[in-house]
């Protein structure tokens, strides 16, 4: 019988007809580049054994290489088919195939693929990260097997403190971490020295003795000589095939170890990739940082501007509700109408009381303001007095400071009794003594003072509201005005969402009382939602200011990812050659993108809170509330989350044998 012409027979009978793990009918691949077509592979059809040491042999260009790519599920062949351990795996999607390789097939590599990055220790426990192996069992194995391999002292040197033939040594032990049934070595000793290449050599010999399938990719004659099997590659063919060695394996030839059914991604898998993530950021720390720097100013910007914005709204909305929200204010104010002495001659004060028989009215107060000389002594001043009647600090929430304010039996009466604010008493008063109860001149009239209003500070229009005496409106119209018309009647309201149908109900009163619409009546309450919707106009421009700023620093996230994706694309192939699924490398890409972006909006938010609070250190409104902090961080959270899908999905979507071939 001719050995070389019928290879298959020895084996056989060698193996006892022991069905092959590897076999190849009729598989071809084409490339296309643009229009044009170029097989490279022309119906190959080959067995492989469980427990040989095959060479496959060929110049460079002859397609083995390819021929490697396709056993260990890098590449789909164009036409043909793939049994592996006699399952059909030629049309199998990209996680099948990153299962496969998973669980049946160890790569070595000529350029060795370890990740820069990572320690000696954490190349090799790669593989179990993506077979689901708990953290402390990984790295026990992994120490196991570099020390197995003489590398027990160099556990957490990284790549560039290894030889060249200490990191084919971690690339072996790599390829048995999850077993490596099937170890494909592709030129493992084309980068070593005479030395290193023989030491490789031997220990593939041993891991052939210990039951594992070995596949020899070289162009060297000499080291495929070593080899049981030798296969040559011509121009895309099998010229040759011939058996060296038929003496049957040692041991029981080692199996992938498949499970009955395909694993979904957990949370242990997010972990990992939460791990790896940060670990990839911080290798790479200025960048990080100065992409960090886009997601804190924006997220800064979101909390500080609509703290200052918030504040800024609740200082005018305090000084307006100073003035009272619930309060309807009724003035004469209609063409061609009567006046008396410079007051239209409207509103009176028995108009005030059937105000107060309406529902919702809680209050109707009759005032006539005007101007007066005060004296005290030989002080004189002018001030502004206001004669009204005993419900005015209900209804403008204005209480007394000091002493009281004037009944209704003052106002029926005629007392002649002040109630002074703040500013008439520091002018009238400097000394600081208390005036209650003392006497002071309102033009050459004297009224006795009975009380002091709390201060109340400037209206919105910027007038002193404090500079100010109240006297009872019957006495200041008689003695002090001479009038009988007031100018004002203010209407405190007691529910404010029916405020519009009480203001309807006092238009139709008076109108009944006065036979015509000689009069205006004012809603402070659409006043105020005026002022809140011009404010909260101004707090939204803000934030969409801020909010610009966060999608800057969102692009720039998504940039620099873009930019890693191309930086790492060989990493991702050596990733998705050691059993990586699509999903494995999205999410740790897009775990990168959230890993800026969350630690981004946690210093975003403690600098926009440092800001916020400086503001309002130096007397600067502001409202501090969890609203916009949580806005902010979820929206930098939702920025990483979106912006980071993309380059994300780029890495996922890269074919492992382009990949690998990256510079």
């Amino acid at each position: 019988m001719n050995v070389l012409a019928h290879p298959q027979k020895v084996r056989l009978g060698q193996a006892q007809a022991a069905a092959p793990i590897i076999a190849l009918r009729d598989i071809r691949k084409t490339f296309h580049r643009g229009d044009m077509a170029v097989e490279v592979l022309h119906g190959i059809s080959l067995d492989i054994y469980p427990g040989e040491f095959v060479a496959i042999m060929g110049a460079s260009g002859s397609g083995k290489s390819t021929l490697m790519n396709l056993i260990g599920l890098l590449d789909r062949p164009t036409s043909g088919s793939y049994r592996f351990d006699g399952e059909e795996v030629s049309s199998l999607d990209a996680d099948g195939r990153a299962l496969l390789r998973r669980q049946a097939f160890g790569f070595i590599f000529q350029q060795y693929n370890l990740l820069s990055t990572e320690t000696a220790t954490g190349n090799v426990e790669m593989p179990a990260v993506y077979a689901g192996m708990p953290r402390s069992k990984r790295l026990e194995r992994a120490r196991a097997l570099l020390s197995k391999l003489g590398l027990g002292e160099r556990l957490d040197h990284k790549p560039s403190q290894l030889s060249g033939g200490q990191q084919q040594r971690v690339s072996i032990a790599r390829a048995l971490m999850n077993g490596g049934a099937v170890i494909l070595a592709d030129e493992p000793t084309g980068a070593l020295d005479s030395k290193s290449g023989a030491e490789v050599m031997q220990l593939l010999h041993e891991l052939n003795a210990q039951g594992h399938t070995i596949l020899l990719i070289t162009h060297d004659h000499e080291v495929a000589a070593q080899a049981k099997r030798i296969i040559e590659i011509k121009d895309g063919m099998v010229v040759s095939d011939r058996v060296q060695d038929s003496s049957p394996p040692p041991v029981e030839p080692k199996r992938p170890v498949r499970p009955a059914t395909r694993p979904g991604f957990a949370a242990f898998d997010l972990l990992e990739a939460c791990r790896m993530a940060l670990q990839a950021l911080r290798s790479n720390l200025l960048r990080t940082l100065l992409t960090l720097l886009g997601i804190i100013i924006g997220v800064a910007s979101v909390v500080a501007m609509l703290a200052i914005g918030e504040g800024a709204q609740k200082s005018v909305l305090d000084r307006i509700n100073a003035m009272g929200s619930n309060l309807l204010l009724v003035r004469p104010g209609a063409p061609n109408l009567r006046r008396v002495d410079g007051v239209t001659a409207t509103l009176v004060a028995a108009d005030a009381d059937a105000i107060m028989q309406l529902p919702n009215v809680a209050a109707a107060v009759p005032e006539y303001p005007g101007s007066v000389t005060v004296r005290v002594g030989n002080r004189d001043y002018v001030t502004q007095v206001n004669a009204t009647t005993a419900p005015f600090p209900q209804a403008r929430d204005w209480p007394v400071a000091e002493g009281i304010f004037f009944t209704d039996n003052d106002v029926k009466d005629y007392a002649p009794v002040a109630v002074i604010g703040q500013t008439v008493l520091k002018n009238l008063f400097p000394d600081g003594g208390n005036p209650i109860g003392r006497y002071i001149l309102l033009n050459n009239i004297p009224f006795q003072v009975i009380g002091i209003m709390t201060p109340k500070g400037a209206t919105p229009w910027g007038a002193d509201q404090d500079d100010i005496i109240y006297v009872p409106l019957s006495t200041g119209m008689l003695r002090l005005f001479g009038q009988r018309y007031v100018k004002t009647i203010t209407i405190e309201v007691e529910d404010v969402s029916r405020i519009d149908d009480t203001q309807e109900e006092v238009r139709q009163l008076l109108m009944a009382r006065h036979k015509a619409e000689d009069f205006q009546i004012r809603n402070m309450a659409s006043i105020i939602a005026t002022a809140m919707e011009t404010q909260s106009t101004l707090t939204i421009l803000l934030g969409s200011i801020a909010a610009i700023s966060l999608l800057v620093g969102g692009i720039g996230v998504m940039n620099i990812m873009l930019v890693s994706v191309t930086e790492r694309t060989r990493e991702i192939g050596v990733r998705m050659a050691t059993g990586a699924r699509r999903m494995n490398i999205l999410t740790q890409f897009n775990a990168e993108a959230l890993a800026i972006c969350t630690l981004g909006g946690l210093i975003g938010v403690a600098l926009g809170l440092a800001v916020t609070w400086t503001f309002g250190f130096f007397g600067r409104p502001v409202v501090f509330s969890p609203e916009p902090v949580l806005l902010a961080f979820f929206c930098a959270f939702a920025t990483g989350l979106l912006f980071g899908y993309l380059p994300a999905r780029k890495a996922a979507d890269l074919d492992p044998v382009v990949a690998l071939a990256a510079e």
